[in-house]
């Protein structure tokens, strides 16, 4: 009998500074881009974790890809990044997210993909993150208002600020322009790393619920993006 593949996870900055432990038994593959997921199907992924992708150096992984994947059976999880946008997308097909980024999603309390959005350093560098998303910035500044490290009025000017700054532009010295209070916001809880974190220990307890199979119109561009890959 043949041994099942291990669920395939897409990932970057969202899980930078994560224990290995963290991803035991998981595929960890680099942040998703067109075809990446239409590829773990092909190659017999038993389930798939959508954390981080890329949206500007290459396309963005299609969501027909993931329709192809919850079409037939194989469990779709989204979390933290691009994952928990395009879990709030697909939830109706059967994507199952993840954390409560893809619940502000999913609940219309958040609705711009900038929010989770940040500039990172290539693979040899671990993806390391080098700005900060906004959903980790409003999180940081909540916590320091809630520790008296900052007032409301100092809270409500440096929030102003993130949320001004392009997520390209968008660091700790940027918006704070302190050096102590910038070290002491980066030092806070990731929000996306959380939720990444709770993907991945989904998908390493095995209890997954598998979607119920619906007939999916293979549409040109989806059987045009398989023959460029040379998926048959």
């Amino acid at each position: 009998m043949s041994r099942q593949r291990p669920p395939v996870v897409f990932a970057g900055p969202s899980i930078f500074g994560l224990d290995d432990t963290a991803s035991e038994g998981l595929d960890m593959r680099p942040p998703a881009g067109r075809g990446a997921i239409l590829a773990a199907v092909a190659g017999g992924a038993s389930a798939i974790g959508l954390i981080d992708g890329v949206y500007e150096s290459e396309p963005a992984v299609w969501h027909k890809e993931i329709l192809h994947a919850l079409s037939i059976g194989i469990p779709v999880l989204g979390a933290a990044s691009m994952g928990a946008l395009r879990a709030a997308e697909c939830a109706a097909f059967g994507m199952v997210g993840i954390g409560g980024i893809f619940a502000d999603y999913r609940d219309g309390i958040r609705t711009a993909d900038a929010d989770v959005a940040v500039m990172h350093a290539p693979a040899e560098l671990g993806y390391q993150p080098l700005t900060v998303a906004l959903v980790d910035a409003e999180a940081a500044l909540a916590a320091l208002l809630a520790q008296g490290a900052i007032d409301r009025l100092v809270h409500k000017r440096l929030l102003a600020r993130a949320c001004q700054l392009h997520f390209k532009q968008r660091t700790w010295p940027a918006i704070c322009h302190d050096r102590d209070l910038a070290v002491l916001a980066e030092a806070q809880p990731s929000r996306k790393a959380d939720d990444a974190r709770a993907l991945l220990d989904r998908l390493r307890s095995g209890l997954l619920p598998k979607p119920a199979p619906f007939e999916l119109n293979a549409t040109g561009y989806l059987t045009g993006l398989a023959r460029a890959l040379d998926i048959r």
